[in-house]
């Protein structure tokens, strides 16, 4: 899919629909570890140690993210940005959430 998705200024990085988090983010592929890092704007940036070619930054990014919210990878829908940085994932009922979650307020 070619279609980039950039969320609007302003707009959470996250947010709930019944029990599926909708989850803005910027992927930083190749880079030295898999790693969960802040909030830029309406995006959470993630970094995965994968070369993104085909989509494998992406997959390499859902099987580290399954294992942060404690879900099957088959949990987790790309539904914008598989071949861009630029992505929106939606998990189906976490487990566990990351501690970025916990100090930020959706109420700010």
């Amino acid at each position: 899919d070619c279609m980039k998705y950039i969320p609007p200024p302003g707009e959470p990085f996250f947010r709930w629909e019944a029990d599926t988090l909708v989850l803005n983010v910027l992927g930083s592929p190749k880079s030295k570890a898999d790693a969960i890092l802040k909030p830029k704007g309406s995006q959470l940036c993630i970094s995965v140690t994968a070369v993104p070619r085909a989509g494998r930054a992406t997959d390499h990014m859902v099987a580290f993210l399954a294992k942060e919210f404690d879900v099957d990878p088959s949990a987790i829908d790309v539904v914008h940005g598989r071949m861009n940085i630029n992505k929106r994932l939606r998990i189906k009922a976490p487990n566990q959430l990351p501690a970025v979650f916990q100090q930020t307020s959706l109420f700010d």
